[in-house]
């Protein structure tokens, strides 16, 4: 797998590489990236690049970022299932959600997250990154599912936030939409650094070129290493957390 045979391959993403950096970055039409439930959107199409991206041993670090001023904060109507119904969609969505983190957590070299800007949609995809930065105007929040009383968080949110936060903020985090400025993520250990907007992507390429020049041996093992456990509670937990949400979502509401 070489860069030029993914690299116009999504909708969603665009790739530039540097130095063994690839550098991911999320869009919608060119804009900041929204979420949706289609096909083409960002849930149908990270699990397969994840997987991409993971078979081009070119990529020594991946840089991961947002577009303008958010990382993702929103949903895009125009990314609206395109099934009959919600049983039908479920079975794609349920193997997309399965694909999206388990081959994030497999890609084999280390991930910087860069996020700049509200990361409010599905937070989980920067934050399981090695390294997190954050620009001073990001937050973070999962407003994706019970505060939008669409959706049980059981695609991965409910393994990763009570994990970062500790059980007891993990479950009010998820449960309130609470929002967490990127100072605060700071100090509870969930960014590393807070910097400027004009600041962050330097900042984000600085430490990525600086990974990119060990040996590769060293980066794969090292990633292989940290990202072990993650990738064991993934694991246990993924599958039966969509499938809560699917059977929430299925049964009729009262």
């Amino acid at each position: 797998m070489q860069l030029s045979d993914y690299q116009d391959k999504y909708s969603g993403i665009r790739f530039t590489r540097e130095g063994g950096v690839l550098e991911m970055t999320l869009h919608t039409r060119g804009g900041p990236a929204k979420w949706g439930s289609s096909p083409d959107s960002l849930h149908g199409e990270l699990g397969e690049a994840f997987l991409d991206i993971a078979r081009d041993r070119e990529n020594r670090v991946i840089l991961l970022t947002g577009t303008g001023d958010s990382f993702i904060a929103g949903f895009d109507p125009a990314f609206s299932y395109p099934e009959a119904s919600l049983a039908e969609m479920w079975t794609r969505i349920y193997d997309e959600g399965v694909a999206l983190l388990n081959n994030l957590l497999a890609l084999p070299v280390p991930m910087v997250a860069a996020v700049n800007g509200p990361a409010l949609i599905h937070a989980e995809i920067a934050v399981l990154c090695d390294i997190v930065l954050a620009s001073d105007t990001a937050e973070f929040a999962d407003l994706a599912h019970v505060p939008s009383g669409g959706a049980i968080p059981g695609d991965g949110v409910h393994v990763v936030w009570p994990m970062l936060l500790g059980p007891n903020r993990g479950r009010y985090f998820l449960l309130t939409g609470e929002r967490i400025q990127a100072q605060e993520a700071r100090q509870i250990g969930v960014v590393a650094e807070v910097l400027s907007p004009e600041g962050l992507m330097p900042r984000a390429r600085e430490l990525a070129a600086q990974l990119a020049k060990l040996p590769l041996p060293l980066l794969r093992h090292t990633r292989m290493l940290l990202a072990k456990d993650l990738r064991r509670r993934m694991f246990d937990e993924l599958h039966s957390g969509l499938a809560h949400e699917a059977l929430a979502t299925l049964v009729p509401q009262n």
